[in-house]
């Protein structure tokens, strides 16, 4: 003798049902909840340089220009995001490189330049000006970035 079976829509319904419930379940308990040790999500350094330029004239009446960043120095951390923010203030163009970083720009006079990146390695990096790279030319232009 053959057992029949009868399936109705509500038992269909209830099986889907459960088994969504049970997808559910497993997603929130194998769902990655981990956070960095501080709790907190990483917070993006943000540096304000502008370039700046002093001059002066000697005593036989010869005007000197240096071009610089300022400030000319600037400490961040390994492994955490940073933006600089690089505003034009002299000069009327400074294109520039960030030597060890692969990174490239250009800072114009009255406007802002945003360079974003994260270091991955402590160092020393110099940020050059590709315009005044001599005396001869207002320079040498250069900042350093140093990443601990």
């Amino acid at each position: 003798m053959s057992k029949v079976f009868i399936i109705h829509k509500k038992h269909v319904q209830l099986f889907v049902f459960a088994l969504l419930i049970i997808l559910l379940a497993a997603a929130y308990f194998t769902w990655d909840k981990t956070r960095p040790a501080s709790g907190q999500p990483a917070k993006v350094q943000t540096i304000q340089l502008v370039t700046g330029e002093f001059s002066s004239t000697t005593e036989d009446g010869k005007k000197l220009e240096v071009y610089r960043f300022d400030p000319g120095s600037i400490s961040l951390r390994k492994g955490e995001p940073v933006e600089l923010h690089i505003s034009g203030v002299n000069g009327s163009s400074h294109p520039f490189v960030i030597e060890g970083l692969g990174i490239k720009g250009e800072v114009k006079k009255g406007h802002t330049t945003v360079v974003r990146f994260t270091p991955e390695q402590a160092g020393t990096y110099p940020i050059i000006c590709q315009v005044h790279t001599d005396m001869n030319n207002g320079g040498p232009m250069v900042g350093y970035i140093e990443v601990h």
